[in-house]
């Protein structure tokens, strides 16, 4: 019999495109801390020796944009060319101008507000574009989340908690983990079936070190015991040489990790990427609220897997669909779990940047390993309501 088995991936804060995406939410966030109207669309590419930023910023502040760079990647770990890569030493080019006034007509007065005249705060500001997003939760994990991504997250942060405390000294920031689960014909996580680590390190350490390090030191103490038995598969740096990382191995660019960031390919996804996206921009902030909405519905035992999807036209407040996917496992019908969404959440962009208080700088903390299943780290759509 063909078994169920499913694969999601991480990786660590030293991946190329995390580097991109750490250096586009720390703009933004230094932005939000002096002018929270600001819009912000901030795009990064990386390869050997630079940094290259982008984008649409209308903003009343200044931020040095060389400077935050090179601090994220002094903190990532890159300080030496011995690495490949130095944060002291890099070129940082910038070429950002303010967003399109086009765009700007739609989202300073959304359709509604301009047809009947009103300007509640709710209606005044239009969707920033046009596009499907989805949020997901299951009841796999406490944090609600899948299980596949849940141990990938943690096995990467691990990564990066033995190289920055010295237990491991010979890894390098960049890094890489893949999870397989073997689930039961009810949906159920059974065993980890495969696990997969690559970490980038020093050339002067020999590959069964590393190997025996990051098993000790990271796979044991982060994937449960009752997960693993004799036939779970661990490979850890397969290829034998992992020296040349970063983005002298592999040029990076913010939003390429968008499934990492997400559920790990369980939830579907729409719209575009997160980093160094102000919250008038629904990719962001609709995904964000789609979230909470489907989280709060597990967490109210009204499904085990709750997929939502919202859907909007650039500069339109109201969103032109929303759709309730619960794979069988609804607990009452769906069209009552949709009524109870409609009539907990006001679903226009204003309205969702204000229910989840998204015009703070706390977007560099969502960064890193997964947006979503963060708990205790303050964000809102990591709440749950009862509905």
């Amino acid at each position: 019999m063909a078994r169920n088995l499913f694969t999601s991936e991480s990786v660590t804060e030293g991946h190329p495109d995390k580097i991109c995406d750490q250096i586009a939410d720390r703009i933004l966030d230094a932005i939000l801390r002096e002018d929270p109207m600001a819009r912000v669309a901030c795009e990064v590419t990386a390869a050997t020796g630079q940094i290259f930023i982008m984008g649409e910023i209308t903003t009343e502040t200044y931020v040095d944009f060389a400077a935050i760079a090179r601090k994220t990647i002094l903190d990532i770990g890159y300080t030496s060319s011995e690495m490949g890569f130095d944060g002291n030493t890099c070129a940082v080019i910038s070429c950002v101008h303010e967003q399109s006034p086009d765009i700007a007509l739609g989202v300073d007065k959304s359709m509604e507000a301009k047809q009947s005249g009103s300007e509640t705060a709710e209606n005044e500001n239009g969707a920033g574009d046009q596009g499907m997003m989805f949020g997901y939760a299951c009841s796999e994990t406490k944090e609600l989340m899948p299980l596949p991504i849940s141990l990938a997250h943690k096995l990467t942060a691990r990564l990066t908690d033995v190289r920055k405390n010295g237990v491991l000294p010979y890894l390098r920031p960049d890094g890489k983990s893949q999870v397989t689960v073997e689930y039961d014909s009810e949906g159920k996580p059974l065993r980890v079936d495969t696990i997969v680590i690559s970490s980038q390190h020093s050339a002067d350490t020999d590959i069964e070190t590393v190997r025996e390090g990051i098993r000790a030191q990271v796979i044991r103490p982060v994937i449960p015991a009752e997960y693993m038995d004799e036939h779970t598969k661990i490979y850890v740096n397969p290829t034998g040489r992992f020296v040349i990382g970063g983005p002298c191995g592999d040029s990076g660019l913010t939003g390429r990790k968008i499934i990492v960031d997400t559920y790990g390919g369980v939830g579907r996804h729409g719209g575009g990427s997160f980093s160094g996206k102000d919250p008038t921009k629904v990719d962001r902030s609709a995904a964000y609220m789609a979230r909470h909405i489907a989280k709060s519905v597990v967490a109210s035992g009204l499904a085990d897997r709750c997929e939502l999807q919202l859907a909007y036209a650039i500069g339109v407040a109201q969103p032109v669909s929303v759709r309730v996917e619960t794979f069988g496992t609804e607990k009452i019908p769906v069209s009552e779990i949709e009524e109870r969404i409609l009539a907990r959440f006001d679903l226009r962009p204003a309205a969702i940047i204000k229910y989840l208080d998204l015009r703070k700088p706390i977007y560099a903390k969502t960064t890193n390993y997964g947006h979503f299943g963060k708990e205790n780290s303050g964000l809102r759509w990591e709440e749950t309501v009862k509905l």
